[in-house]
């Protein structure tokens, strides 16, 4: 139960269903999944960029030419087409119901799954048999059956079994792997570019009522308590002090993770400064910690624009110290 007060009344939040790419932990516990991904996707990013050399100038147009204005372009293109798209699958499930999602989830899972796992393995293994091309090559198409298997059983795992830790696994390694891949194939001014505009839209997407996110969880939520009062009810007895909200377990999204470490790792291979990452991702723990206690009056709440926003200006605030 939450920590509260006597005269409080403890509400919990509704479910939504198992499936859904949400990391469920106790509040006390909420930084592991966090540090997790930051250093999983900071370690497979700097190896990737400056180890391996993979550097590409990322983005719908190229930075290395437009400069911050492409940056800023990708940005808006990034967003556009991230909000088109949650519009579109929220007229889907409206009209086909919500277990589309299953096989939405279970296919951009097994994409980025395999893909990225064969990506970064390779890497791996160059770095590791470079001077033997023949040994590589044998691993290399073993590399790919066996990242195939894994794929396989990680999705087959995730949609059948029960258990919360084997969820919380694969949306923690999905969730780190495409953190790892943006962090970087994107530029300095595109990543920030994105994150701002992605931090926006998530405001929008779940505190608007008609905000997609906000109709999806709706859909999908089911009450744990049928004894709590209807929902114009609930919100008054909140804002007067009567009730609040249980937030003694959470769920932070997929997509939480994922701009997270993207962060992080930007900060990483951009300043090539691994103190600046830190406090980067310990900013970014502190923004979840502001976002988790406005918990407690809301059902839900975006968990990108704090811990963003905060995550960005501690970034250039101590690359600029570190550089002076």
């Amino acid at each position: 139960m939450a920590e509260s007060s006597e005269d409080k009344e403890v509400v919990k939040k509704d479910s939504i269903p198992h499936f859904f790419p949400t990391y469920r932990i106790t509040r006390k516990l909420y930084p592991l999944p966090i540090i997790l991904v930051v250093i999983v996707a900071g370690i497979l990013a700097y190896i990737t960029y400056v180890e391996y050399g993979f550097q590409v100038d990322g983005g719908y147009l190229p930075e290395s030419e437009m400069g911050a204005l492409g940056g800023i372009l990708n940005g808006i293109i990034f967003t556009a087409l991230a909000t088109v798209s949650a519009f579109i699958i929220v007229f889907i499930i409206k009209k086909k119901g919500i277990g589309v999602l299953k096989y939405l989830f279970g296919f951009t899972f097994a994409f980025i799954g395999f893909f990225q796992t064969w990506f970064f393995g390779e890497i791996v293994l160059y770095l590791l048999f470079s001077r033997s091309p023949l040994l590589f090559y044998i691993l290399d198409i073993e590399l790919i059956i066996l990242v195939a298997i894994f794929t396989i059983f990680m999705i087959y795992q995730y949609f059948t079994s029960e258990s919360i830790k084997t969820k919380n696994f694969v949306v923690l390694y999905i969730g780190l792997l495409i953190g790892a891949t943006m962090g970087v194939i994107m530029p300095l001014w595109t990543t920030l570019a994105i994150l701002i505009g992605i931090s926006c839209w998530d405001l929008f997407a779940v505190l608007y009522k008609h905000g997609p996110i906000k109709q999806l969880i709706d859909i999908a939520s089911l009450p744990e308590d049928q004894n709590v009062p209807s929902d114009s009810e609930l919100k008054q007895k909140i804002k007067s002090g009567e009730y609040e909200y249980d937030t003694s377990k959470l769920e932070i999204g997929i997509g939480d993770l994922a701009f997270y470490s993207m962060l992080t790792s930007s900060a990483l291979i951009q300043t090539n400064n691994i103190v600046v990452m830190i406090l980067t991702a310990i900013a970014i723990i502190s923004g979840t910690g502001l976002t988790i206690l406005g918990l407690k009056r809301n059902k839900i709440l975006p968990g990108l624009p704090i811990s963003i926003f905060l995550g960005i200006s501690i970034m250039l605030f101590s690359w600029y110290i570190y550089t002076i």
